[in-house]
Parts: C-alpha cells; sequence; structure tokens
C-alpha cells in the first residue's frame, strides 16, 4: 500500500471543524508519562526515539470541544485533546465567550486516522495536530515542518 502506517494528511481547520472549536482552558506543555510520581515533569517533543523523524518541536496540548460533533448526536466524542506543535505555545486568539473559552481556528492541521474505542466498541476516529491558533499575534511564526494535535474521535 502507497500510505504508510502513521500518514497524516493535511486538512483545512474548516473542513475538519465546520462549526469551529471551543477551547475549554489553557493550553500547557505535554508531558511525558512517568511511573515515578516524584519525578520532574518532562516535555514532550514532536520526534520519534526509534525512527528519528518529527520535528523535534516541542509539543503543547489544550482541551477542545466539536460543537459541530455534539449536534451530530455524538456527544461523547465532542471534547477531546487537541497537540499542537510549535516552538512556542500557542495563545488563543478568536472570539472569546467566557473566561477560558474560546471559538478559535487552528493552522497548519493534520489529521491521523486512528482505531479508537475498546474491544467490540472500536471506531475509527482521527488524531489531530496542528501548529497554531489563527489570529494568535502573540506566538512567533518560527514553526518548522507541518503541524500535526490528538481529536480522540471522528
Amino acid at each position: 500500500m502507497a500510505i504508510s502506517k502513521g500518514f497524516k494528511f493535511p486538512i483545512e481547520s474548516s473542513q475538519a471543524f465546520p462549526k469551529r472549536l471551543l477551547l475549554m482552558g489553557g493550553i500547557g506543555p505535554a508531558i511525558k508519562y512517568n511511573p515515578d510520581r516524584n519525578a520532574l515533569p518532562e516535555q514532550k517533543y514532536d520526534i520519534d526515539p526509534k525512527t528519528g523523524e518529527g520535528t523535534g518541536l516541542p509539543l503543547w496540548t489544550a482541551t477542545v470541544t466539536d460543537p459541530h460533533e455534539a449536534s451530530d448526536g455524538k456527544g461523547k466524542r465532542a471534547s477531546f485533546e487537541i497537540t499542537f506543535v510549535s516552538r512556542h505555545q500557542p495563545v488563543p486568539a478568536g472570539e472569546q465567550i467566557a473566561d477560558g473559552i474560546w471559538f478559535i481556528e487552528l493552522e497548519g492541521v493534520t489529521a491521523e486516522p486512528k482505531v479508537m474505542g475498546q474491544g467490540e466498541f472500536k471506531y475509527l476516529g482521527y488524531q489531530f495536530r496542528a501548529t497554531g491558533i489563527k489570529g494568535d499575534n502573540n506566538t512567533p511564526k518560527a514553526n518548522a515542518g507541518n503541524g500535526n494535535g490528538a481529536k480522540t474521535g471522528a
């Protein structure tokens, strides 16, 4: 097959999220899992340690809600974490509708198909990544490579 496992295809934010996204709270560093609770948190980077592939840029995460998923009756898949691949922490930009809640549009969006769920309740979902937020004038646009955030449902 010509499409290899892990392939991320570019998609416009307006196609993936026709009603935009609701950013719920802040954007923070993506932290590596460590079974030692006393260890200092360590930020994840966009690099595959086995193959060395990736941009090498820091990863940032945020919780978002997709109003389009909720209106289609897929409420359990409406909220998810999205990952930003950016040298600098993205800053929310767009329409703020409440304290800590913003309507946002993403830049540099990619989608990777994933099998999600457990047991007999598996479904096809997408892991979304982005390089930033449209209208963010506070973050330098020095991103290398194409973007890549995580959505836990289709």
